[in-house]
């Protein structure tokens, strides 16, 4: 059927890009008595009003939950969250949403009192503040170590390693502090070695971090602090001991993030990848990030990264690396059983997020099946990757996605409108998998390009870098490169080019359209219009963020306040959609609030929705 392209009947609802998917996190692996694994993850559901649900599959019995309603698995350290919850030997540790306590239970316990969530950590005086994130459970199931965030009444949050009784029997005590952040407490598998990241301020754990090892003595006591690998301007991630306590760990000190192993006693780490191109790691926006675990035979498998598509790789004890091909092209967490099977959160270009197992033989068993849309699959619109020349001759990065209908073609001589969606974070990157709110617009018969602007990860840390001072500028670059290249090969109407983004990607879009004329309107979710009133409010996590991104506050306000849309409004000529959620600690409400007002005061056409809650 021929209509104009942008008016297609599409089967993909509002309703489900709003339940969006449940959001699937994890996953990890146990052994019961009798040695058949079970498969645990968390699922985020959007119909239960977001709330974080950690699931269980055991052999031959279909998923059952193992917390119930309120009961949430979600943490508020560093806001973002991340490494809610934690398995130890029969016991599973979660952070629960509505206090923010450690809470302990364990499944399978003959007492219905033990089976139930028990509080581990003291309640504070001020609710929330003190948050618990990232822990582990001792080898021999006494102690657990986890990094403690807590909010004063007035001033920063100060972020710790603290241990405490497994049982709740003895409160944190701090072992760990004196630096701004802290992340991956990891407790070797002999239990004589505790190891973790830190870094300071304005450095984010992509930029520059340290990480160190200490033995441990008895009581959970630490031994004099040994540096391992990394500085303000090495960043490293990803690290976890191996069965033969090794500390393996991931460093972009290439350029590119590859795995390095060191053992206690040795002066230095030694390289276990040399990838080029391509890199195993991912920005820890939130806790947990781990791109590698351990096969039983002492080789790893990691998730190698190239141009924002990942894939799985097979690593050799002699650093070969091969590839384990699989449909799958972004990956949220990986496991491995005793057997050998891998479990992994994965995606590909046409399927939402499962929970799968892939046998050593290659075989693929789904614990947890992708959400059932109802949507014939001809529907979906594939990513392209595309590749574009940018302001200086640099090369942008992005995914095209064509518009795509069952049966659906533009009329003669029309040329589809486009999307232009630069994500947020800055430092975060788009993967070419199935994404409703993509799909809503393709299936309408718009384009949409996904933009990995200069910043973005996925491309290595050179490409990461080009943001250094430069938000406001480059990734407006990139956004207009990659329409307007679009437009110049007659993939679009140069016409009816829109750009739209949250958070980070808002301010993209608030930037874009005061500093050129190129799109025909703009959607910014929860943007940041003001950098200095960013760089006043936000939470300690981001506080300094914007000095490598723009420059050192208040020295330089100069320049924040000239890359700041709300004192550029009266360039704006199109219209303009501002959504806003009324508790985002992130990007506060008084954002919108300002850029609302100006939009009155200028008389520019205009939509605003607040989501309270």
């Amino acid at each position: 059927m021929a209509l104009p392209f942008g008016s297609w009947p599409s089967p993909i609802s509002a309703a489900q890009v709003a339940a969006g998917g449940t959001g699937l996190t994890g996953p990890a692996v146990r052994a019961d008595a009798e040695g058949h694994t079970q498969v645990f993850w968390s699922e985020l559901r959007p119909v239960e009003g977001g709330r974080s649900v950690l699931v269980r599959r055991r052999p031959g019995e279909e998923p059952s939950d193992l917390i119930e309603a309120p009961w949430s698995a979600r943490t508020r350290v560093h806001e973002y969250g991340g490494g809610a919850w934690f398995l130890g030997a029969t016991a599973v540790y979660f952070s629960n949403w509505d206090d923010q306590r450690l809470y302990r239970f364990e499944p399978d316990a003959a007492d219905s009192e033990t089976r139930k969530p028990r509080a581990i950590t003291p309640e504070p005086e001020t609710p929330h503040s003190l948050r618990y994130a990232d822990g582990v459970e001792s080898p021999d199931g006494q102690w657990v170590v986890a990094v403690q965030e807590s909010h004063p009444v007035l001033g920063e949050a100060s972020n710790e390693i603290v241990v405490l009784a497994s049982d709740g029997s003895e409160p944190p005590r701090v072992i760990v502090t004196g630096t701004d952040f802290v992340m991956a407490p990891r407790i070797s598998r002999d239990g004589r070695w505790l190891s973790w990241l830190r870094w300071n301020h304005p450095n984010m754990p992509w930029d520059g971090t340290e990480l160190c090892a200490a033995p441990l003595f008895d009581g959970f006591r630490l031994g004099n602090t040994q540096v391992v690998a990394g500085g303000p301007q090495e960043a490293v991630h990803a690290s976890n001991w191996t069965s033969d306590n090794r500390l393996v760990f991931s460093t972009d000190a290439s350029g590119w993030w590859n795995l390095h192993t060191w053992r206690p006693g040795d002066s230095t780490s030694t390289p276990l990848t040399t990838l080029v191109g391509s890199e195993i790691g991912a920005p820890a926006w939130v806790f947990g990030v781990q791109p590698w675990a351990e096969l039983p035979d002492g080789r790893l498998v990691a998730v190698e990264t190239n141009l924002a598509a990942d894939r799985f790789v097979i690593v050799a004890r002699d650093g070969r690396v091969e590839p384990l091909p699989s449909p799958y092209v972004s990956v949220d967490g990986l496991a491995v059983s005793a057997k050998g099977e891998l479990v992994t959160v994965a995606q590909t270009k046409i399927d939402l997020q499962s929970v799968v197992e892939i046998a050593p033989g290659g075989q693929t068993f789904a614990h947890r099946p992708s959400d059932d849309l109802g949507v014939d699959p001809r529907w979906y619109s594939v990513a392209v990757p595309v590749e574009f020349e940018s302001a200086g001759g640099r090369t942008g990065h992005g995914f095209f996605y064509p518009p795509t209908g069952l049966d659906q073609s533009g009329t003669e001589g029309d040329k589809p409108p486009l999307i232009v969606i630069g994500h947020g974070g800055p430092t975060a990157h788009a993967s070419p998998v199935l994404g409703l709110k993509v799909q809503y617009w393709t299936s309408r018969g718009f384009a949409v390009v996904d933009v990995n602007y200069g910043g973005s990860t996925g491309h290595g840390r050179a490409y990461r870098r080009l943001l250094d001072r430069a938000w406001g500028i480059v990734d407006v670059e990139d956004c207009i490169a990659a329409a307007t290249s679009l437009a110049d090969a007659g993939k679009v109407d140069s016409a009816r080019m829109a750009i739209r983004g949250g958070s980070a990607g808002g301010f993209t879009v608030l930037a874009a359209l005061t500093n050129a004329q190129v799109f025909a309107a703009g959607t910014s979710l929860y943007g940041v219009a003001d950098l200095e009133a960013l760089a006043r409010d936000t939470h300690k996590f981001e506080s300094r963020y914007l000095d490598g991104l723009i420059g050192a506050y208040p020295e330089e306000q100069a320049v924040y306040q000239e890359r700041s849309p709300i004192h550029h409004t009266d360039r704006l000529s199109c219209p303009l959609l501002i959504l806003q959620g009324t508790e985002d600690e992130i990007v506060p409400p008084n954002q919108a609030d300002a850029i609302i007002a100006s939009l009155v005061a200028n008389g520019i056409p205009h939509a605003a929705i607040y989501f309270e809650g």
